[in-house]
């Protein structure tokens, strides 16, 4: 008798599937992997009379990793990032409940359109325009003038810098959290009054856990855009002390000295497709620890 076991049948390959996605494949190696690579390529280039040169040295990233100001420069963007996207997280999660369990229809499509329309401004006016509120003579100051109070020197800190940065991610924040809770099963929600839960615990022990892809990947987007951010620590934290995007640029004014800068941002880089791929991690995570 015979038993040998059946072949197995190779996988068919979807072309219409394939046709569709080739378009963005493209766009990605074009555009992102191609780049990238001319990227870690120039790392090891050399500078000699303030001309590029073509070569395979290690040299620029022993002279930036033996450097103290870039640490110092990394720890301080990787911070400030962090605390960006858990200051944003924390600002945006209770409009984003309000909109999603309190607000009428109308009221969260009217949210829903002013959270939009910051994006049909440019990043850089509006910053401009914080810098006219947070001026030594802006409006602020001005409004502690008229109570007695004297000036506040905000422009040129780290403050001015995570206003800055709230600006820029605050609006897709609330935007990705609101539509992860309008998902939320409201029937859990009432599930968990009807058994006692008060509403405080039911917003820790049901809405977020349901709601955890949502609230993990605003706040990784949140770190993302301020870890990245060259504009709120230049125009608005002065550039003191220096980000990694601000040493960048320092680097290729410092004797135009491109693959230094390309070294920190190779580096930039990987940070960022490392937090990426942990937080994504950390979202899909099933209860339990499961996979």
């Amino acid at each position: 008798m015979d038993v040998t076991p059946p072949k197995r049948s190779r996988p068919r390959i979807d072309r219409f599937a394939v046709f569709w996605a080739s378009p963005s494949l493209v766009w990605q190696v074009a555009f992102f992997v191609a780049p990238l690579v001319v990227l870690v390529w120039m790392t090891f280039w050399r500078v000699k009379n303030f001309k590029l040169e073509q070569d395979f040295i290690p040299d620029n990233w022993i002279r930036i990793f033996s450097s103290g100001f870039f640490y110092d420069a990394f720890l301080y963007t990787f911070w400030m990032a962090l605390v960006a996207a858990v200051l944003i997280t924390l600002i945006a999660f209770p409009a984003a409940y309000a909109l999603a369990f309190i607000a009428s229809p109308r009221t969260r499509t009217l949210a829903i359109v002013a959270l939009i329309t910051p994006f049909f401004t440019s990043y850089l006016v509006r910053i401009y325009s914080w810098q006219i509120i947070l001026a030594e003579k802006g409006i602020i100051n001005g409004v502690l003038g008229l109570a007695g109070i004297s000036p506040v020197n905000i422009i040129g800190t780290s403050t001015a810098t995570m206003v800055g940065y709230v600006t820029l991610a605050l609006p897709l924040v609330l935007l990705i959290q609101l539509f992860s809770l309008s998902m939320v099963d409201k029937r859990l929600v009432e599930a968990a009054y009807n058994l006692g839960c008060g509403p405080l615990k039911t917003v820790f022990k049901v809405v977020v856990p349901s709601a955890r892809v949502g609230l993990v990947i605003g706040g990784t987007f949140a770190f993302l855009f301020a870890f990245g951010d060259y504009v709120s620590p230049l125009f608005l934290g002065g550039s003191k002390p220096p980000t990694l995007s601000i040493l960048i640029t320092d680097q290729v004014k410092s004797g135009n000295n491109w693959p230094r800068a390309a070294v920190v941002a190779v580096v930039m880089v990987i940070t960022l497709m490392a937090t990426l791929t942990v937080m994504s991690a950390v979202a899909y995570r099933r209860r339990g620890g499961a996979r």
